[in-house]
C-alpha cells in the first residue's frame, strides 16, 4: 500500500528480490572520519549477505573490514517517475576461509577491474529496508 507521500515500504524478502536484479550498488562507509560512497559491483550470497569483490590492497578493504557499513542499490525510471531503493546495513568482513574464497571465485560477483589479488567482502544483511515509489501524478 502506498502512503500519502507516494512511497510504499518494502519487506525484507521483496528488498532482497529487487537487489538480485541489479549489478551495481553503493557502499557507504567512513573514510578519514568523513562519509564516503563508492559504486561497486556486487551479488547476493545464499545467506542474503551482500558480496563485493575488490583488490586486497584497496583502500576500501582497509576502511570497511570489521565495521558496520551501509549498502544501497536502486532502480528508477525517470519517464514514469517510479522505482525502488534498498539499503542493507551490517558488519563488513573480508572472507578469509580458503574454501569460501574458492566458491566465491566461481559464483561470486565479477569485478569490473581485473586484479590478481582479489578478495571478497561480505556485508551481513542485519538490517534490510526499502521503499518503492510509483508515478506520482501532478508532481514536478
Amino acid at each position: 500500500m502506498f502512503h500519502n507521500d507516494g512511497f510504499r515500504v518494502l519487506d525484507r524478502q521483496e528488498c532482497l528480490r529487487l537487489l538480485a536484479k541489479v549489478p551495481v550498488g553503493r557502499v557507504v562507509y567512513t573514510r578519514q572520519a568523513l562519509p564516503a560512497v563508492l559504486p561497486v559491483s556486487f551479488s547476493l550470497d545464499a545467506d542474503s549477505s551482500v558480496l563485493l569483490r575488490t583488490s586486497a590492497g584497496s583502500g576500501l578493504v582497509h576502511a570497511i573490514g570489521g565495521v558496520v557499513v551501509a549498502f544501497e542499490a536502486d532502480d528508477f525510471d525517470a519517464a514514469t517517475r517510479s522505482g525502488w531503493s534498498v539499503v542493507v546495513t551490517g558488519r563488513a568482513t573480508v572472507v578469509t576461509d580458503p574454501a569460501q574464497h574458492e566458491r566465491l571465485s566461481r559464483v561470486g560477483p565479477r569485478s569490473w577491474v581485473v586484479t590478481c589479488d582479489d578478495v571478497f567482502v561480505r556485508i551481513e544483511s542485519e538490517m534490510v529496508t526499502g521503499r518503492e515509489v510509483s508515478g506520482m501524478r501532478g508532481a514536478g
